[in-house]
């Protein structure tokens, strides 16, 4: 026997006839196998993190530990994961990531052509091939499809946020090109969107839809019932119930809510925090966790709306507010600064525009003319009263906010895609290419 042979990782419900039958087949060495048994989602996690190469992990399909993070870290470090098929479970786990389900029933020659398509064999203990590798392999990915657009509406405290994304879903769910079918999720960790719509129960909302994604991908049905059906044209996704709640979002199953989201929704508004820093700017991973919500949300947006205020603090924090965004990678053309309860003269509107061009410039130098010049909301005495009964944001009031952004979207969607993926190797048969002896002497 070849010193290659497949280390495979098992978990199962107790009893499982597969999980004794691949131990015996392991045990005798009548398959190149050598299976690491695990008794728990833990452990399987924690050898995963060991360092040592495995080539595919087998798990039962039935098992509720079995969620996106899991599957995506195993792929991470180029183990591919194996499902076997439970009487009990009737989920489609091929958009997860998993690369193959096996029967209930299967034999030596089955595993060991599922292991062959899908998982590579590892070298001795002593080998150079004994560690973990970091390729992903391709094998699971989730099928392109329609996607709809997704605009982030971010800033400081008090600068009117969560209150113009309102007005802006409000306005987008009104323009005959959303087709109505328009979302506002409320991903802040300190959630207001509840209070603003008069929501009475605050279930369900993020936490949910995360949740139904850890496992399988909903259908638009199921995505329009975790959502809020407000007195409006569009619906809501109700936030985080209290601050802490953060801990509860994982990386994967939210990147599974963002595409059940776009899938259901042709435009989703998200209000998020202005927050963005992660392990690279700060040194911490615990702060990137913690903005996870912004920092993807800002990663897969059309266009970002930044409130602030007239006065020096508020044209700070924009000026801060806009470099933030360059540097978290979003394009100066897709940012759309918003100056929130904007003085009505003419003359100190082109003044704050001017200013904030001024301070920008340094930084930006040649984007500062990509950046789309600010957008003026007026004050209104009487919105409190409109959001205390029920009646929302006049839509005359953020219609200049609704024109920039779908302006914003579509130059996004005209703009072309560069692909930075290298092209994958072809294979060239022997002598195709010709060979040195049939140049010419000149050309030699």
């Amino acid at each position: 026997m070849s010193a290659d042979r497949y280390v495979v990782l098992g978990l199962a419900h107790v009893r499982s006839p597969w999980f004794r039958e691949v131990s015996k087949w392991a045990t005798s060495a009548v398959v190149p196998i050598e299976f690491v048994k695990c008794v728990s989602i833990d452990e399987l996690r924690a050898r995963l993190a060991s360092g040592r190469a495995f080539s595919a992990v087998i798990i039962d399909a039935g098992l509720p530990g079995i969620d996106r993070d899991l599957i995506d870290r195993a792929r991470e470090l180029g183990c591919s994961v194996v499902a076997v098929a439970d009487g009990r479970a009737v989920r489609d786990l091929a958009p997860l990531g998993v690369a193959s389900v096996l029967p209930e029933s299967f034999d030596r020659e089955l595993l060991l052509a599922v292991l062959a398509e899908h998982a590579q064999p590892i070298g001795s203990p002593t080998g150079e091939r004994g560690f973990a590798s970091a390729a992903v392999p391709a094998t699971g990915a989730a099928p392109a499809g329609w996607r709809g657009r997704v605009v982030a509406v971010t800033g400081a405290g008090g600068t009117g946020t969560s209150v113009i994304a309102m007005g802006l879903a409000g306005g987008l769910a009104a323009d005959v090109r959303t087709q109505g079918r328009v979302a506002l999720a409320d991903l802040s960790l300190d959630a207001d969107q509840a209070v603003l719509h008069d929501a009475r129960d605050i279930v369900p909302g993020l936490q949910e839809l995360v949740e139904a994604c850890r496992h399988a991908i909903p259908d638009p049905d199921d995505v329009l019932a975790l959502t809020f059906g407000a007195d409006h044209a569009y619906r809501v996704l109700l936030g985080l119930r209290r601050h802490r709640d953060w801990t509860a979002v994982r990386p994967r199953a939210l990147q599974g809510a963002f595409d059940a989201l776009r899938a259901t929704f042709t435009h989703l508004v998200c209000d998020i925090d202005p927050d963005l820093e992660g392990e690279a700017e700060c040194g911490s991973f615990d702060v990137e966790e913690r903005n996870l919500l912004a920092r993807s949300t800002v990663s897969r947006a059309d266009a970002v709306i930044l409130t602030a205020l007239p006065g020096p603090q508020g044209v700070h924090r924009l000026v801060r507010g806009v470099l933030a965004l360059v540097e978290a990678g979003v394009p100066a053309d897709r940012i759309v600064p918003v100056i929130n309860r904007a003085p009505r003269p003419g003359r100190a509107r082109a003044e704050l525009t001017r200013t904030v061009a001024q301070l920008l410039a340094p930084s930006l130098g040649a984007q500062v003319d990509e950046l789309a010049p600010p957008v003026f909301v007026a004050e209104s005495r009487r919105l409190d009263v409109l959001l205390r009964d029920g009646a929302g944001v006049p839509p005359a009031l953020v219609g200049a906010v609704t024109g920039a952004t779908l302006a914003t979207i579509e130059r996004a969607s005209a703009a072309p895609v560069i692909d930075l993926t290298e092209p994958d190797p072809v294979p060239v048969r022997a002598g195709s290419l010709g060979s040195w002896a049939d140049l010419d002497e000149d050309d030699r």
